[in-house]
């Protein structure tokens, strides 16, 4: 059995996504590929505890939203054809990952949340003839049961 573990950042409750979120799927040896659904400025909004405007990333997989900085926010800018609108910044497919030297406010060096400047690429899946043939074999069973359970790719 897997050993969990707590990052000690998980204590300090923050409804936007941190470093310490993204070593859970890291350590499990999740991939940090994630779609972008929807950029919005929000105001008057409270990130780490400060007041402030900022451009929030939401994500389709349902994770918490990031708050993007300049550098973060630029590299969207580019995957969404160099369109400066954060409500054109839809459905765009990005990996994060942890950089360990990130310039904090105070002039200290902390981590933070980055966007790979490479943007990821997600083959779609390959219908062959047999897997069609078992979907539709698999539909005409749904439709005769109500079972579910009973259906078994093969």
């Amino acid at each position: 059995m897997k050993e969990t573990k707590h990052h000690y950042r998980n204590v300090f409750k923050s409804d936007h996504l941190g470093s310490a979120d993204l070593e859970g799927f890291i350590e499990d040896e999740i991939k940090l590929i994630f779609t972008i659904k929807e950029v919005k400025q929000e105001f008057g909004v409270r990130v780490a505890g400060k007041k402030g405007d900022f451009n929030i990333a939401y994500f389709k997989e349902g994770i918490k939203p990031l708050v993007l900085n300049v550098t973060n926010s630029k590299q969207i800018q580019t995957f969404a054809g160099g369109t400066p609108f954060v409500e054109n910044w839809k459905d765009i497919l990005v990996e994060l990952y942890i950089d360990e030297k990130v310039k904090s406010v105070t002039g200290g060096i902390t981590q933070g949340v980055r966007i790979r400047p490479i943007q990821p690429k997600i083959s779609k899946p390959v219908f062959t003839k047999k897997i069609l043939n078992v979907l539709k074999m698999q539909i005409q069973l749904l439709k005769k049961s109500k079972n579910v359970t009973r259906l078994v790719l093969k």
